[in-house]
């Protein structure tokens, strides 16, 4: 027979998911209805049960729901993943995602277009509006920069650089995007460039974008690429191979990089080697993603003829991007909004700032790599 719960006993749980809440949080500096632009304002009592039973899936689902927001939610999240609290509790969203990509391989080759109908062909507009004039959706370099288009402008041209690249060159751009990398060597290097995605609004537009330049885009997953080129580029797509695939990736470019050609990396990196991502991300922005570490992207490579030459971590770069793509997106969403829904803001708000969040933590890096294959003679310099 049941244990009959009086009404003391039922209210009394809630209370306790409150109280744990502000106690966990206040580790954080953070509390429930203050004045700082970080603390959190609950609009709903839900909302505590709601991220301590699914962590961080709770808490990004609970700000859609509008059942909390902050002044400034990215500092909220900052203040989150710069104290202990994510170390110190474990939530079964977040175990399950580790448990499924350390089991499952969640980005085989059948499963490689997901991510590009579910996030790349939502909507040229949506993109055209929140990114740079030249559609770089990717981490800018904001070193000499004031702006993101000139930000973005000074990224590619450092790419550029870092490659050494020179009239005449075939260069494989693997995760091309909207093509702005192929558009800016093309033009500005006298390459000839090839683009693999798998995003067919990305290669629609992208193909617009670059009539009558040497340049060719094609709708592939990497697996699936032929040929030899002088060097190779892959901007931002590394996120979307996963561990179990790191090792056939990087024998993809050791097979297509002619002997001594350079090969830029450029990814997100996490500090830990743990398998999945948060899982928040994965199901509403990256199906199927997962962020590499450093330990993960070098054993990989160990295997083959390629080797690191250079490592550069412009992450702090990355929170400015992201501020400034959410600054687009805000003043944009008037002009938007008859494409997308209300809950859409709220979603795509809340992933832009908390990645901002993240890497002011420094709970995320942003890695360039320049890589060479078959140990050239020569030492690598990297260019001022």
């Amino acid at each position: 027979m049941g244990t009959k719960l009086n009404q003391q006993d039922i209210y009394k749980k809630p209370r306790f998911f409150e109280s744990r809440l502000k106690k966990i949080l206040a580790e954080a500096g953070i509390t429930i209805n203050g004045p700082k632009p970080w603390d959190i304002q609950v609009a709903n009592q839900k909302f505590y049960r709601e991220v301590l039973l699914k962590g961080s899936l709770g808490l990004g689902e609970s700000y859609i729901k509008g059942w909390w927001d902050a002044k400034h939610p990215n500092q909220t999240i900052a203040r989150i993943l710069s104290s202990a609290i994510t170390r110190k509790n474990k939530f079964i969203s977040d175990v399950i995602s580790q448990l499924q990509a350390k089991y499952v391989n969640l980005q085989k080759k059948s499963r490689a277009f997901n991510v590009g109908k579910h996030h790349y062909d939502i909507g040229n507009d949506l993109y055209e509006k929140m990114l740079d004039m030249r559609m770089v959706y990717t981490c800018a370099y904001w070193e000499d920069a004031d702006n993101l288009d000139k930000a973005q402008e000074d990224k590619l041209e450092l790419v550029c650089r870092k490659l050494d690249l020179k009239p005449g060159m075939r260069v494989l751009d693997i995760g091309c995007g909207w093509g702005s990398f192929a558009k800016y060597a093309a033009k500005n290097y006298a390459v000839e460039v090839l683009g693999i995605t798998v995003s067919k609004e990305q290669m629609r537009l992208a193909r617009e974008k670059c009539q009558g330049l040497p340049v060719e885009f094609k709708l592939q997953d990497y697996r699936e690429i032929s040929g030899k080129f002088d060097a190779i580029a892959s901007i931002g797509m590394f996120e979307h191979v996963g561990h179990k695939n790191h090792l056939v990736y990087m024998q993809v470019v050791e097979k297509c990089l002619k002997a001594h050609g350079k090969f830029l990396l450029q990814t997100i990196g996490k500090n830990e080697s743990v398998p999945g991502v948060n899982a928040w991300i994965a199901k509403y922005i990256f199906p199927n993603g997962e962020i590499p570490s450093l330990k993960q992207i070098t054993e990989s490579m160990e295997p083959t003829a390629l080797l690191i030459e250079d490592l550069h971590n412009f992450g702090p770069d990355y929170e400015k991007t992201l501020l400034a793509w959410f600054d687009n997106f805000h003043a944009a969403w008037y002009e938007l909004k008859n494409n997308y829904s209300d809950e859409f803001y709220r979603i795509w708000k809340y992933y832009l700032l908390s990645c901002a969040g993240a890497f002011s933590a420094r709970d995320l890096q942003l890695w360039q790599f320049v890589i060479t294959k078959d140990h050239p003679p020569q030492a690598y310099r990297r260019p001022a």
